[in-house]
């Protein structure tokens, strides 16, 4: 039987992405990313821990911070480690392969509008210089809820 591990949210950084390089030189970003469900008494919020690789995890760390408004697309992963005391432990992780900025970034951060994703294109693979300059700062945003209202079962004519 055929299986799917995909994950698309829509969130607020919860502090500014930690970025590490590993002994073999990758780059990794840990964030975590608050999800808001519901509206009125029933709003509540879900936290994913979101990882990100080489690329991925470069954007995140030039161009993401705390309270930024984001896309991540990824799959889910479940993994054991020893904690400091020996203890096992399970964390589970978001492992993101598309990040993208839906806002824009507070006055005195990175070059650039953090608008794009870490691949530097828009959705649909259109390179972010062959957008006019008024949508390539929407492109991601549309894209970011077209994913959402296909989830929703809400397609788009």
């Amino acid at each position: 039987m055929a299986s799917l591990n995909k994950v698309q949210i829509i969130g607020r950084l919860g502090k500014d992405p930690e970025v590490r390089t590993t002994q073999n030189g990758k780059s990794v970003a840990s964030f975590g990313v608050a999800v808001d469900d519901g509206y009125g008494d029933n709003k509540a919020t879900e936290w994913f821990n979101v990882v990100a690789w080489e690329k991925q995890a470069e954007f995140a760390g030039k161009y993401l911070g705390k309270g930024r408004l984001v896309y991540v697309e990824g799959r889910m992963k479940t993994r054991e480690y020893d904690d400091k005391d020996g203890n096992k432990r399970k964390v589970t992780e978001l492992v993101a392969f598309q990040i993208q900025g839906l806002d824009k970034p507070p006055e005195g951060a990175a070059k650039g509008n953090g608008a794009g994703n870490a691949a530097g294109q828009a959705p649909g693979g259109a390179a972010a210089d062959d957008i006019p300059f008024a949508w390539a700062s929407l492109a991601p945003l549309a894209g970011a809820l077209l994913a959402a209202a296909h989830m929703l079962g809400g397609g788009v004519a």
